[in-house]
């Protein structure tokens, strides 16, 4: 098994190019970690989801960093998470790791999408607030940003990562701005938080939720290995680039869901324009209202580079996949003259739009988005089991490693924990969720769909494999 990835990557590597450096990954883990459209899902939950936050950041985004710098060290490579799993488990497990994973890429994209035009409706004024609810609007806007985005991305990883560079500046940008006018309001106004507000005392069980939804918002340490192929020394770059975009990601992120918790009481967040909603409201009466429309447009560039950071890469699973020949074999084809894998971006737009499309059958824009969202953490998930699991196996093996053997077991054992609970409450329905019941066919269905689907293909392309007498 080792020996036909190694072949894939020896293929490879003469057609993809070096450009990524220490800063491009780490602002790569920012745009791709630090989502300002999830902050709003989880802050609706009201201040005891801080707890939940420290826990996910503890016991679920630690053990992250630790198994991506390890993994990346012991197994480098173009694939990454899909390249570990096969590398220790075999081609099925890499298969459906990889499956899995770009697959979550495909519900959540259009999340950033939706995110992206509520902005613009928020952004428009009294003029264009009907638009908020609009899905034509919605439809129409989210796929014209999802194809000018992989376009970009054909043009070359050197166009494509600056991309990803603005976004994650915009997503600096917008966190620093936003706990910035936290701490302005509440020096100004004072803080007037009951102390039973942080106690899990009056718990809510449909909260449980947004802890699937936290440790799916720090995913994406792992993004940067699958490029390795494309990273300058990457045995120090992404280590440091770990480190960096995991401290800045985790930081962003509480102090971005307090401050929306400080400016919009709970019963009035909503999940698609909460950011710019708490932004309005800090700066009604401060004289700051001019501080809205730039940040909108700031936003903007948040959201299409975490758009372009996760289709970059999902599209790398594709094209490792195409290359070993589980899937059809034009996804590992390089474009002739921007040398990327452009039949792989270019057929996981085409997936992505018809998500869009499908998902506002029987649901409003919010219901659409969240269902997507969970859906995305179910499957997320499921490819992190497989991350843990293979950073398990090293432990057990043992072997000279990047960590201690005691750290690495703890990572393992932690993450696994985590991960299985994070997957699990994807299938609570959160307070968005109007029928529960539609919500947890789609989720059922949708995961059973497509993993078996999966399952399908492997063993489809195994079988022509074998009568082609191909390894």
């Amino acid at each position: 098994m080792a020996t036909n990835t190694a072949q894939s990557a020896v293929h490879a590597a003469p057609h993809l190019r070096r450009v990524l450096g220490t800063w491009d990954l780490t602002w790569l883990c920012v745009v791709a970690i630090t989502n300002m459209n999830l902050v709003p899902v989880v802050a609706a939950g009201g201040f005891t989801t801080i707890w939940l936050w420290l826990l996910a950041l503890a016991f679920f985004f630690w053990p992250q960093g630790i198994a991506v710098i390890e993994l990346s060290h012991r197994f480098p490579g173009e694939g990454g998470i899909y390249l570990w799993a096969k590398e220790m488990f075999g081609d099925f497990h890499g298969f459906m790791c990889g499956w899995c994973y770009w697959l979550t890429n495909m519900f959540f994209v259009p999340t950033l999408l939706f995110y992206l035009t509520g902005i613009l409706a928020f952004g428009g004024g009294k003029q264009a607030a009907a638009l908020a609810e609009n899905r034509l609007f919605f439809f129409l806007v989210s796929l014209g940003m999802l194809w000018l985005t992989v376009i970009l991305n054909i043009r070359g990883m050197g166009v494509g990562k600056w991309v990803n560079n603005l976004g994650g500046m915009g997503t600096f940008v917008t966190a620093v701005v936003l706990i910035g006018l936290g701490v302005f309001t509440a020096i100004r106004h004072g803080i007037n938080i009951p102390p039973q507000s942080f106690s899990p005392g009056d718990w809510d069980w449909r909260l449980v939720s947004s802890f699937g939804v936290i440790c799916f918002g720090l995913v994406g340490l792992e993004l940067g290995p699958v490029m390795g192929d494309e990273i300058r020394d990457p045995d120090r770059t992404v280590p440091r680039a770990v480190v960096w975009g995991g401290v800045l990601s985790g930081a962003m992120y509480v102090g971005a869901t307090l401050c929306l918790l400080l400016a919009v009481p709970q019963k009035d967040m909503t999940v698609i324009q909460g950011v710019l909603q708490a932004v309005d409201k800090m700066t009604a009466h401060t004289g700051l209202v001019w501080v809205l429309p730039p940040l909108a447009l700031v936003m903007m560039f948040a959201i299409a580079g975490s758009t372009s950071a996760w289709i970059s890469g999902s599209a790398r699973i594709l094209f490792v996949s195409g290359l070993d020949r589980y899937l059809p074999r034009i996804f590992g084809e390089i474009h002739p003259r921007y040398a990327t894998p452009h039949v792989a971006l270019a057929g996981l737009a085409l997936l992505s739009s018809a998500i869009v499309s499908m998902s506002f059958i029987g649901a409003s824009v919010k219901e659409a988005y969240t269902t997507l969202l969970d859906l995305s953490v179910l499957l997320q998930m499921l490819s992190f089991l497989y991350l843990y699991a293979t950073l398990l196996a090293v432990a057990i093996r043992g072997g000279a490693g990047y960590f201690s053997k005691r750290r690495i077991w703890f990572a393992a054992l932690s993450g696994l924990v985590t991960t299985t609970m994070g997957g699990l409450v994807a299938f609570v329905p959160s307070h968005q969720i109007n029928s529960i019941w539609i919500f947890e066919v789609k989720m059922v269905l949708g995961c059973g769909l497509f993993v078996c689907l999966a399952a399908f293909l492997f063993r489809y392309y195994s079988g022509r494999k074998r009568e082609l007498g191909r390894p």
